[in-house]
């Protein structure tokens, strides 16, 4: 989990006005929203800034300000204690900023749906009505040629007659 750091590409960063529109604007996925609401009422934020490839959460108190990316919310530290509903989360060391710890949102952890298969049909065939279908014909055998051993026609006859 290497990630960039400092302002955004642009070299600005501007701030957001809350949360949820940190969260539309950087396009994370709509069922972390909940969960990453409890992680910044937990720790305490004042404030919330695009750094481009993440959301920089300034915090009320003293530590390091939290990265909020797509998969994952980095910035905690090893004797931080994080609950969310009743799970006590996993911290686990971050790559990119050594100190400090990260834990993935819950989508990461949901199975990945496979594709549908599309549902062949087969055509519907009906006749006109006051008519009924076709029944299918018995295959018949007419034998075969005492001469060449070919499969003789229902007149009877072979190839070599």
């Amino acid at each position: 989990m290497k990630e960039v750091q400092g302002p955004t590409p642009a070299g600005t960063s501007r701030p957001y006005r809350s949360l949820n529109e940190a969260l539309r604007a950087h396009r994370i996925d709509i069922s972390n929203y909940a969960f990453i609401t409890a992680l910044v009422d937990t720790v305490g934020i004042s404030s919330f800034i695009d750094r481009g490839r993440y959301i920089e959460a300034i915090r009320r108190g003293e530590g390091a300000a939290l990265h909020i990316g797509r998969t994952y919310t980095n910035g905690f530290t090893e004797d931080e204690r994080l609950v969310v509903g009743a799970t006590a989360l996993r911290l686990q060391p971050s790559e990119g900023r050594p100190p400090y710890f990260y834990v993935a949102h819950p989508t990461e952890f949901m199975p990945i749906a496979a594709p549908k298969a599309a549902k062949r049909i087969a055509p519907r065939v009906t006749a006109p009505r006051g008519e009924r279908p076709p029944t299918p014909v018995a295959e018949r055998d007419y034998g075969t040629c005492d001469v060449c051993f070919m499969v003789r026609t229902a007149a009877g006859v072979c190839s070599c007659d």
